[in-house]
């Protein structure tokens, strides 16, 4: 054979393979009536009607006497802004402005104040900026919790109902409601709560992963919430990272086995029709989002293309294969390149070679960095342009809605074609299609028996045995033997917030103390396992009540060291309060000094120690576990 002709046979060979890559498969199985009621009603579609459809905002500014943050670009807010708005709270005692902006974490502080007074309120809906938000700028997609904490299912159908009867009056298109339900029914009061990804992930079982999915979307579905922002598959695996306790751990295999198996349970298995026990998934954070070089949160990575396809983009195909909806952004950079703004990840890897006809949506105001932080925009318009033409389809903005008015100018000045926006909605349309949304936009709560239940109960503690991890058992001390008197300390001893972590009835999970009464402590669980007779408790060190997740109160070790003296065993509940997202940014991984001079004062006492270790991420212990008999991970 010459030269020529194998060249000419390897070059055809090229182009086949080319040809073939072009016309893949859908990775999703269209539904053509489904198409056809795209195609129709896109025709129909006025420009405002289109860009409405791309935005996302959050239910705070649906809300009588939202929050006063609302409507403002966080980049800026002046001084003069937030003097009038604590002003307006009464709180100048608390928060002394002068003339320069306050910290970061002041603001933070600030933030949550008001969260809790108009939480107090109660949420009501605001008729008039419902009609602006819908009525007028003909909004698709609305998301969050209201007033910052769980709801009852009923006030969740109330709401949903509501928004649904405008979007449906003024559109004949429903709205499409997400909410970030990541372990169970975390945002719906007497739901289910599921361990957090890590736990799931430490558990190994596939099944058991696909029911609680299957649960959380039932009781999801409950309070007409159609959409969760759900699975997370960040691959943890740099253990300064805040955001360590959401994924199913530092393993590619493990993320896409389990993030799998929650597509499957979210949405059923046929995702062109989704069923009504069921939600559209939201695959989250594309991608590589758990390596950051500085280790916070919403910083940048330094990943080869090498190690982006074949690790981290590894769980997002196997998730596309399981026919997921939807797909949430990284919110940071890769290698200088912004993710809200790389045609190459958004549109190329995932849009085009998989030929996936699912939607993206942003993260939180993700757009707004593109100008902001990563200066590769000059101002917002431009921040859209890029967003838009690299692939993004949905804008969770979330507080400004001039994102519609911004989008419409760039489709008129040709800076975004319309074949783009045209895409981007078809997507859209196509989610809520799926969902059964323009048939059945809202649910009753009698459809659902099962909410809440001890069935589902029994499902949720299955999962958080199997998750538990035995590090160290010397001698076999453990299992401890019923009759011994044990003392439990710790500031992880008697904490729901502790246990729960974030996204637990609030972003920060500050509020589990309020609302979980009815489940048990660490304390609780040992006292009604031994008997209170048997339970000593002195806790020794303690979190600071509302104060920053990582500040403690005066230690009082002492008091738990006299207390040891009336134990056999000694039950140290240490580790983390709640965090979530770049709140829980920290500086290094040593638990706090008060709680390693607790352990070791304990130990002096000749007691055996057991470290019942509660927290979101690995926390180094080096110097105290040879002081311990056992060391037990939850």
């Amino acid at each position: 054979m010459s030269k020529k002709l194998i060249l000419s046979l390897a070059l055809s060979g090229l182009v086949l393979t080319s040809t073939a890559q072009t016309t893949v498969a859908p990775a999703i199985p269209r539904d053509e009536k489904i198409e056809q009621q795209i195609e129709t009603l896109l025709k129909k579609m006025t420009l405002d009607e289109k860009v409405g459809q791309m935005c996302e905002l959050t239910i705070d500014l649906l809300q009588k006497r939202a929050n006063p943050f609302a409507g403002l670009n966080p980049k800026d807010i002046t001084v003069d802004d937030l003097k009038k708005i604590v002003k307006r709270y009464k709180l100048e005692k608390e928060f002394k402005l002068g003339k320069e902006m306050p910290s970061q974490e002041v603001m933070m502080q600030l933030y949550m104040r008001i969260q809790g007074i108009e939480n107090a309120k109660g949420f009501q809906l605001d008729e008039a900026m419902l009609d602006s938000v819908i009525g007028k700028y003909k909004v698709g997609s609305i998301l969050n919790v209201p007033n910052g904490v769980a709801q009852s299912v009923e006030k969740w159908q109330e709401i949903i109902k509501r928004i649904q009867e405008k979007s449906m009056e003024v559109m004949g298109i429903p709205c499409v409601y997400g909410v970030d339900q990541i372990h169970g029914t975390t945002y719906t009061l007497g739901g289910t709560f599921f361990p957090q990804g890590v736990n799931m992930g430490a558990t190994f079982n596939r099944e058991l992963t696909r029911e609680g999915a299957r649960i959380s979307a039932y009781e999801t579905k409950a309070g007409s919430i159609p959409w969760t922002y759900a699975p997370v598959t960040d691959l943890g695996r740099d253990p300064r990272w805040p955001r360590m306790w959401e994924n199913y751990g530092e393993d590619a295999y493990v993320n896409a086995e389990m993030g799998r198996e929650a597509v499957i349970g979210f949405q059923g298995e046929n995702p062109n029709l989704i069923g009504e026990n069921n939600v559209a998934a939201c695959m989250k954070h594309y991608m590589g989002y758990g390596v950051p070089v500085s280790g916070k949160d919403r910083t940048p990575s330094s990943i080869t293309e090498q190690d982006m396809r074949e690790k981290h983009f590894a769980p997002y195909l196997e998730m596309v294969k399981a026919g997921a909806l939807s797909v949430m952004v990284n919110s940071a950079m890769n290698n200088g390149l912004p993710f809200h703004a790389n045609y190459e990840l958004l549109t190329k890897w995932l849009k085009e070679d998989l030929n996936w006809d699912g939607m993206i949506v942003t993260d939180w105001a993700d757009i707004n960095n593109l100008y902001s932080r990563d200066h590769i925009a000059k101002d917002k318009k431009e921040a859209i342009k890029l967003a838009i033409n690299a692939g993004i389809d949905m804008s969770m903005d979330p507080y400004d809605w001039k994102f519609c008015t911004l989008l419409k100018e760039l489709v008129e000045e040709g800076e975004v074609p319309m074949s783009r926006i045209d895409d981007a909605v078809r997507r859209v349309l196509r989610l809520k299609y799926r969902l059964n949304l323009f048939e059945k936009p809202y649910y009753d709560l009698k459809d659902f028996p099962l909410f809440g239940s001890a069935e589902h109960a029994a499902a949720a503690l299955q999962a958080a045995e199997e998750s538990l991890v035995l590090l160290k058992n010397t001698d076999g001390i453990l299992p401890l033997a019923k009759g011994k008197k044990l003392l439990v300390t710790g500031p992880n001893a008697n904490s729901m917030r502790c246990l729960n972590g974030g996204w637990s009835y609030s972003w920060q999970g500050d509020k589990a103390d309020e609302h979980a009464g009815q489940y048990n402590t660490i304390l609780e669980a040992f006292t009604n396992k031994f008997g209170a007779d048997n339970i000593i408790y002195e806790a020794g060190v303690t979190y600071k009540q509302g104060g920053n997740w990582w500040e403690e109160n005066a230690p009082e070790i002492e008091k738990a060291v006299a207390a040891a003296a009336g134990a056999d065993y000694i039950v140290a509940c240490i580790g983390e309060n709640s965090y979530c997202e770049t709140p829980g940014n920290l500086t290094n991984l040593f638990l706090s000094q008060n709680q390693l001079d607790l352990v070791k004062a304990l130990a002096k006492t000749g007691k055996p120690v057991i470290l019942v270790l509660n927290e979101g991420r690995p926390r180094l212990i080096a110097d105290i576990e040879p002081l311990a008999k056992a060391v037990v991970n939850t």
